[in-house]
């Protein structure tokens, strides 16, 4: 087994509960971390053997840019595509996080974390 891992994706989004985060959008910032068997790639030097994170970094734009209210709601679809695509995959971490979230506090950023297993 190995892992894979993309992180401090950097997204401009629309998710939130107030009317102002989906009008003005904000920053977000996406980690990922995926479990897959990594033993043929590491011998044969394909990428087609192994998981692309190219292709990992766009399943997290692209459910990215789709709105939500709840960052939980983001993540978990952003891992049912990654196991839709990629069907090596065993686990997979994705941590989303919000910078700089209106909640009338001097607060960097709020995370949800969601894993999955096959």
């Amino acid at each position: 087994m190995g892992v894979i891992k993309v992180e401090n994706i950097k997204v401009f989004a629309y998710h939130g509960c107030l009317k102002e985060e989906t009008t003005i959008g904000s920053d977000y910032r996406v980690d990922l971390s995926v479990e897959t068997c990594l033993n043929k790639s590491s011998t044969t030097d394909n990428l087609s053997d192994t998981v692309d994170y190219v292709l990992l970094n766009h399943i997290v734009v692209k459910e990215m840019g789709v709105p939500a209210k709840l960052l939980e709601v983001v993540a978990k679809r952003i891992l049912s595509e990654i196991f839709n695509s990629c069907k090596t995959v065993t686990s997979a971490t994705v941590s989303v996080s919000k910078i700089n979230p209106p909640i009338g506090g001097d607060v960097e950023k709020v995370t949800i974390v969601l894993s999955e297993s096959c």
